[in-house]
């Protein structure tokens, strides 16, 4: 079995700061970070897997995912991976010392069907 050298990685940041961004993103994101704040939390959006915040920085630093900042009034930093990646992505964070949780869809999302009506 190979050994690995856990190393943590610690970067300076306000929680005053991350506290108010959170507060910019999806209701569904700022719910689970809440039951598991030490944790990086990876929400499966379709074929990609998306994180938020300060945890898109985590994925930045320690796998090299790249970091956008959504603009706008409600800003907030994402990051995203494609799905199949997952199994190259986990295993350095799991290396880095930090805990993971997977949001995953375990349904395919209804479709809707939209309908307009002209009338003269």
């Amino acid at each position: 079995m190979k050994e690995y050298q856990i190393a943590e990685i610690v970067t300076p940041y306000s929680y005053e700061e991350e506290e108010k961004e959170l507060k910019n993103t999806p209701q569904h994101v700022q719910y689970w970070k809440g039951k598991y704040p030490d944790a990086v939390i990876l929400f499966r959006c379709g074929d990609f897997y998306e994180s938020y915040c300060q945890d898109a920085q985590t994925l930045n630093k320690v796998v090299g995912v790249p970091v956008t900042r959504m603009k706008g009034k409600n800003a907030y930093n994402i990051a995203k991976f494609p799905y199949y990646a997952l199994d190259t992505y986990l295993p350095k964070l799991i290396r880095a010392g930090k805990r993971v949780a997977i949001c995953d869809q375990i349904e395919e999302p209804k479709k809707k069907t939209i309908t307009e009506t002209f009338t003269k």
